[in-house]
């Protein structure tokens, strides 16, 4: 009798960690991975631009978009790491239309320079993907907050830049990158006026809660930004990607850089998989209608009133253009 309790037992434990083992593998599948673009339209003739592109799910929606016959700009800060990502994005999508332009989202200089830059040299804008981001404590070359100067307030400047080009080539669509993370989120206006940055504070406290508040700011201005271009044939769409194993926290201190590394494992998707919902809303027909809306999942997602404020939204627009100068 102890022998087969014993039998019993080991066979009780060996089933408990194969359910679990299944029961992992169908959180991974459902809930992390989740649905995948669908569409199968093709992009010959069209033009887009993609920030940060030299690395993560910006450098893979470039590939998947040259693949689908689109001309492609990477538009990235580092010369050398975008050059490199040139080669990469060419042999990996088998074309020969993708272009590197230098662009530093944390100098108004360098995005009023790649505006004029690239209107002189491309007479098209289909989809401008605002994909770069950034999790670090500095200072742009324009005295704001890098965090809050590069989410927000460079990708402001450049789409502002391009609008034009956008309306004339519609229907285009405008892109923001942001994140579930903008649920935590808030906007301190008192602090962005005295301070110029989102709030105080150095702490890793600190530094997720003004992440967080940069991706509130990426939905608010798409919110706003629909607003504005009603009666065009331009339309925007904010984004979660979902939590991705990228290079978004490579200049965070070691601790966080580990514990982000270890739950990469299981709760992070690859950049592939991050860039479903991307492609989805540059790709999908039929969504114009929800213009300003947010997309997680390649799903159009409700959120919260703070995240679709008309007042805020409008008050964010304002003191932006302010910041920047248009």
């Amino acid at each position: 009798l102890p022998q087969c309790s014993s039998k019993a037992g080991t066979m009780f434990y060996i089933l408990l960690v194969l359910g679990l083992v299944v029961l992992a593998y169908i959180f991974r599948q459902v809930v992390v991975i989740g649905k995948s673009c669908k569409s199968n339209a093709k992009l010959h003739g069209k033009t887009v631009i993609v920030t940060g592109s030299n690395t993560g799910i910006g450098k893979t929606t470039a590939i998947e978009l040259a693949k689908r016959g689109a001309r492609v700009i990477l538009a990235c800060r580092s010369k050398q790491r975008g050059e490199a990502a040139l080669q990469d994005v060419k042999r990996e999508s088998g074309s020969n239309q993708v272009v590197f332009m230098q662009l530093d989202l944390a100098s108004f200089k360098s995005v009023r320079s790649f505006a004029e830059n690239f209107l002189k040299t491309e007479p098209r804008l289909d989809i401008l993907i605002n994909n770069a981001g950034l999790h670090i404590f500095d200072r742009t070359e324009d005295g704001f907050g890098m965090t809050f100067g590069v989410n927000h307030l460079g990708h402001f400047l450049l789409t502002n830049l391009l609008l034009d080009r956008l309306k004339e080539c519609g229907p285009s669509r405008v892109l923001n990158v942001s994140s579930t993370m903008h649920n935590v989120g808030s906007i301190d206006f008192d602090c962005l006026n005295t301070h110029k940055d989102l709030r105080k504070g150095t702490s890793i406290l600190d530094g997720i809660r003004i992440y967080s508040d940069s991706k509130l700011c990426n939905v608010l201005f798409t919110h706003e930004l629909a607003k504005r271009l009603k009666g065009t044939k331009v339309t925007c769409y904010s984004i979660h990607p979902g939590g991705i194993k990228t290079e978004l926290a490579r200049n965070t201190d070691a601790a966080s850089q580990m514990i982000l590394s270890n739950l990469g494992m299981f709760f992070m998707k690859t950049p592939l998989q991050g860039s479903q919902t991307t492609l989805h809303c540059a790709l999908q027909e039929g969504i114009e209608h929800l213009s300003g809306r947010y997309f997680s999942n390649c799903t159009v997602r409700n959120v919260f009133a703070k995240a679709r404020d008309d007042a805020a939204s409008k008050k964010l627009w304002e003191i932006s253009e302010r910041f920047c100068g248009i």
